[in-house]
């Protein structure tokens, strides 16, 4: 065998001095790049796949680099290939809010590197964690049996893919315990047309047969919700068939359109089946910290869990999702693991005859899992309630300009009622000759000359087959001013398109966009 070669200095990874430099010369460049993300094009454009790697190095350096090389690689070769999603001018999917509470929560998080598993790992992460569920359920408006001090409780998952496989398979455990495990093949799991694709992966990923997940229409006619008439039609055809109703998916703020389902009453629909029911608010549950949203909660206490992103709109760095549950002993049944090493002495509580502390990896898929209670609680600390309140009506009253504005212009409609801060619309059918197809051609054509002048970034839906645009306000540094910019934005594209179709003469585009500049006054 060769001899081991020689080290003249070992690493010190965690060198405080090392530490400190580095991570302020990241704190450096990222209070550069944040004074100037509304430079850089929303989105990146003019790159190809493997664009990226013709400009990076063949292999791994073999000797260490300094941190401002590094970084100056990063401002040269990476950031002009991202997507912004912290511009004030990023529209697109839902936001994914960072804030400078979320990075030094985050910092605290990733800087303690802690793994509480099991109680004993990091008791007193373990422990913020429960408080921090319980804060949140407590601002959000929740039903008291879905914190830890009424018999539920939370815990913080990575997203809502992995909040809703945990549910899912605690309803599949409560069923097949009463039906035994051969009855796989008769659950059935209930969703709308409009609920994310989330749910459908996740009833695969727990042994549900793809032909027993089963979509429930909605129309215009209920603000593409779900209605109790809806559902209870579709379970009473599956139990006529012999098949067992398993779980149900109500929404509060759906991913294409914003829509709302009727909580109370498919909650009633479902008690009576006796389905597990999820509400799913991973967008919209931040804007519960208002209380004129709370109407949306109402029947909430039906729902056997719920879940959020605060990720989303709550100024909270990636990933956090928050999920509550009325029976965590259903949840830990079904995900809980004991083996010796991991095993606690921390003893029973006297009063409530269950474990005297928590142990967080019997409440989600993976054994190892970050300290993201210190993030969450880090934020809430800085900003409180009122500055949460202030940030979420914010971007409610831009959007809610937004919709009015487009609306007062004849050459757009808005497809639903705006009930958060998603605004749905499209340039109208009229416009383009009365013509389904060319309607829907004129609507991409008009999303892709916004995405591609780079001030701007929008997503598109389809329902009922009309291609239609959203803009979702929320991003942490989005104001009223970026919104009216992307608004003449859009008037100037729409013009452009229009003047392709032939179909609006001049003059009445002229006429129309009046529209924008009186409201704007």
């Amino acid at each position: 065998m060769g001899s081991l070669p020689l080290v003249d200095a070992p690493m010190q990874p965690l060198d405080p001095e090392a530490l400190a430099g580095d991570s302020n010369a990241v704190m450096d460049f990222l209070a550069e790049y944040y004074r100037n993300v509304d430079k850089y094009p929303v989105r990146a454009a003019n790159l190809e796949p493997g664009q990226l790697r013709e400009l990076l190095p063949k292999a791994a350096p073999e000797l260490g680099e300094p941190m401002e090389e590094v970084l100056d690689d990063v401002r040269r070769d990476i950031l002009p290939g991202l997507t912004h999603w912290q511009s004030p001018r990023f529209f697109a999917y839902f936001p994914m809010n960072a804030s400078a509470a979320g990075l030094a929560g985050e910092m605290l998080s990733v800087g303690l590197n802690v793994v509480p598993f099991v109680w004993a790992a990091s008791p007193a992460a373990a422990e913020l964690e429960t408080v921090v569920v319980d804060w949140m359920a407590q601002l959000l408006g929740l039903p008291r049996r879905f914190m830890f001090s009424g018999g539920g409780g939370g815990v913080l998952q990575g997203s809502t893919c992995e909040a809703v496989v945990c549910t899912l398979a605690a309803a599949r455990d409560r069923q097949l315990a009463r039906l035994g495990h051969e009855a796989i093949t008769r659950l059935v799991v209930y969703s709308s047309d409009q609920t994310h694709a989330t749910f459908q992966k996740g009833a695969r990923l727990v042994g549900i047969p793809p032909s027993n997940f089963h979509v429930i229409p909605t129309s215009a006619a209920s603000g593409y919700g779900l209605t109790a008439d809806a559902v209870r039609a579709a379970v009473d055809r599956d139990v006529a068939l012999g098949l067992v109703p398993l779980y149900l998916c109500a929404t509060v703020g759906t991913t294409g359109l914003g829509a709302v389902d009727a909580v109370r009453e498919i909650g009633d629909v479902a008690r009576r089946h006796g389905m597990w029911m999820h509400l799913d608010a991973a967008y919209a549950g931040s804007a519960l910290v208002c209380p004129e949203f709370r109407d949306y909660l109402d029947g909430a206490e039906l729902a056997d869990s719920v879940s959020t992103n605060p990720h989303k709109w709550f100024l909270t760095n990636m990933d956090c999702c928050c999920l509550w549950v009325a029976n965590p002993r259903a949840l830990t049944s079904a995900l809980s693991t004991d083996p010796e090493y991991l095993k606690d002495d921390v003893g029973i509580d006297e009063c409530t005859g269950k474990p005297a502390a928590i142990d967080y990896k019997d409440w989600q898929i993976s054994m190892t899992r970050r300290f993201r209670a210190i993030k969450l609680w880090v934020i809430l600390r800085r900003y409180g309630a009122a500055g949460m309140r202030a940030h979420i009506r914010r971007h409610v009253a831009a959007a809610q300009w937004f919709e009015q504005a487009v609306a007062a212009d004849g050459r757009f409609e808005v497809v639903v009622p705006r009930r958060f801060s998603l605004v749905c619309f499209r340039l109208a059918k009229r416009c383009v000759g009365d013509d389904d197809d060319a309607a829907n051609g004129a609507n991409r054509d008009l999303l892709a000359a916004v995405n591609a002048s780079g001030k701007a970034f929008m997503t598109h839906f389809v329902v009922d087959g009309r291609f239609l645009l959203r803009l979702a306000v929320g991003g942490a540094s989005t104001e009223l001013l970026h919104v009216k910019e992307v608004g003449e934005l859009l008037q100037g594209k729409a013009d452009e398109v229009l003047q392709r179709y032939q179909y609006c003469k001049p003059s009445e585009r002229a006429l129309q966009r009046r529209g924008w500049h009186q409201h704007c006054m």
